[in-house]
C-alpha cells in the first residue's frame, strides 16, 4: 500500500500529460509505495499556484514544473529546493557532461543547482518540405516571384511565401502565430523579431528597454502578419503555443516559427505529416545573423515539500537515459546527448539530428526574478498592437514608462 503521495504541478499539455503518466506508471511499478497526484494546470494557473499562491513554499505541491524564465524568481524567494546536496549522496548518471552546455549553463546558480531539466524545445523554422519541394508550387513560385521557393531567409521573404501558401479554400495557410496573452508566447515572439533585427531588450546597467527602432520594426513586423489574412492562419490571438502546434499537424499551415518539439510531433507514427516536415533557421534582417530561443521545462522541488527525498529519488529516475529516450514517442523532447544523438529516433523523427546544432545557438532570455514583470508589459503592449491601430513607437513608449515607473532590470 502507498505510504507517500507526491502531488506534482504539470504543465497542461496532452503530450507532457501522456508523458509523465507513463513515466510514473513505470516509477510505481518499482516503488509500490509511492502514489502520485498530477494535475495539468495552464500557463497562468500554473505560475500562480506555485508562487502567487506559495504552493512550492507551503507544502501544496512536491514538485513543479518550472520554466527557465522562472527559475530566478524561485530561486529568488525560496520556492524550490538545492539539489546539490542530494545529488552528493544520489548522483545523477553522466550529470552534466550527459546534457548538451546549453540545457546546462541556464540552470546554474554558481555552483548550485535547484531544478533538473525534462523538456527541451528550442525555437526553430518548421516548414512543410512536401510543399516547398513540389515541381508546381516551385515553378509557380518562381514565375509570380522571380526566385526559387525555399525556406525564407529574411522576414521579406517570409511574408512572400507566406502569402503564395495562403490559399483558405484548400484550409492552407502561409502561417500562424501563437499570439494568445499569456505573457509568454508574445514575449517569445517578440524576442525573436527583436534580436533577428539586431535589437536587444538590456541597455545600460542591465535596464529594460523596448522603445528602440528596432523594437517598433518588430511590433510592426508582428501586428501586421498576425492581422493580415492573406498570410496568417485567422483568429492567431485565440492560440497559444500547443493549439498553434495542433493548427500545425494538421496540415493547415505551410511553415511556423515555434518550438522544436512541435516538428517532432508532426513524425510521429500516425501523423498526416509523418515525412512532410523539416526545419530551418528562423529568419533575420538582411545581415543580421539568424536567432534562436531556448527555453525549456525542468523539475524542481518544492522547499515546503514534506516528502522531499522521495520528490527527490522520482525526479532522478527521470533523468536515466532509458526515461529520458521514453518520452520521445509522445511527442516530448528528450534533454539528453545520448537521446538526441539516437539512431533510431533520428530514423523516426529527422529533426533529432538538427537539436543539438539549433540548441547550442539559441539565446536565453534574461534570467532575472523581473522577467514575468517584464513579459506582463511586453504582453500588453503586444495586445494593444494587435487591438488598435495606434503606432507602434508610441504603444512601445507607454511600455517604456510603465517599465521606469517598476525600474524593472535584468
Amino acid at each position: 500500500m502507498p505510504n507517500t503521495r507526491l502531488r506534482i504541478a504539470v504543465r497542461e499539455f496532452v503530450d507532457f500529460e501522456n508523458a509523465l503518466a507513463e513515466e510514473i506508471a513505470v516509477y510505481c511499478e518499482r516503488h509500490p509505495e509511492v502514489e502520485f497526484q498530477a494535475v495539468p494546470l495552464d500557463l497562468h494557473k500554473l505560475h500562480g499556484e506555485m508562487f502567487e499562491k506559495n504552493g512550492l513554499r507551503n507544502g501544496t505541491w512536491d514538485i513543479g514544473y518550472v520554466s527557465t524564465d522562472w527559475l530566478a524568481e524561485a530561486v529568488d524567494e525560496g520556492a524550490i529546493e538545492e539539489l546539490t546536496p542530494y545529488m552528493k549522496e544520489q548522483p545523477v548518471a553522466d550529470w552534466p557532461q550527459g546534457w548538451a552546455p546549453s540545457i546546462v549553463e541556464p540552470l546554474m546558480f554558481g555552483d548550485k543547482l535547484y531544478t533538473l531539466p525534462w523538456h527541451d524545445g528550442p525555437e526553430c523554422l518548421i516548414y512543410r518540405k512536401d510543399l516547398f519541394e513540389d515541381p508546381g508550387e516551385q515553378k509557380s513560385f518562381r514565375n509570380q516571384y522571380g526566385y526559387e521557393l525555399k525556406p525564407p531567409a529574411n522576414w521579406k521573404q517570409f511574408s512572400e511565401v507566406a502569402r503564395f501558401f495562403t490559399r483558405p479554400a484548400e484550409n492552407l495557410y502561409g502561417t500562424l502565430f501563437a499570439a494568445f496573452p499569456d505573457g509568454h508566447n508574445t514575449l517569445y515572439d517578440f524576442a525573436l523579431q527583436l534580436w533577428s533585427r539586431g535589437g536587444e531588450f538590456e541597455g545600460a546597467g542591465g535596464k529594460a528597454i523596448l522603445n528602440t527602432p528596432e523594437a517598433a520594426a518588430a511590433l510592426d513586423f508582428y501586428r501586421n502578419t498576425v492581422r493580415d489574412a492573406s498570410m496568417c492562419y485567422p483568429g492567431a490571438e485565440n492560440f497559444d503555443s500547443t493549439r498553434s502546434g495542433d493548427v500545425v499537424l494538421s496540415g493547415a499551415i505551410a511553415m511556423m516559427v515555434n518550438w522544436f518539439g512541435f516538428a517532432a510531433r508532426c513524425d510521429r507514427p500516425g501523423s498526416p505529416l509523418q515525412g512532410k516536415i523539416a526545419i530551418a533557421p528562423i529568419p533575420s534582417d538582411e545581415g543580421k545573423p539568424p536567432a534562436s530561443l531556448s527555453v525549456f521545462w525542468n523539475l524542481g522541488i518544492g522547499t515546503g515539500s514534506k516528502n522531499k527525498q522521495a520528490a527527490y529519488d522520482f525526479i532522478h529516475f527521470l533523468t536515466q537515459p532509458e526515461m529520458d529516450l521514453g518520452i520521445v514517442k509522445h511527442g516530448t523532447v528528450g534533454v539528453r546527448l545520448s537521446t538526441w544523438k539516437d539512431a533510431q529516433v533520428q530514423k523516426q523523427i529527422p529533426a533529432y539530428a538538427k537539436i543539438e546544432e539549433v540548441s547550442l545557438g539559441a539565446r536565453k532570455l534574461p534570467r532575472s526574478r523581473n522577467l514575468p514583470a517584464f513579459a506582463e508589459i511586453l504582453n500588453d503592449v503586444a495586445m494593444e498592437a494587435l487591438k488598435t491601430d495606434e503606432p507602434s513607437a508610441a504603444i512601445l513608449a507607454k511600455g517604456q514608462a510603465r517599465i521606469d515607473a517598476q525600474r524593472i532590470a535584468f
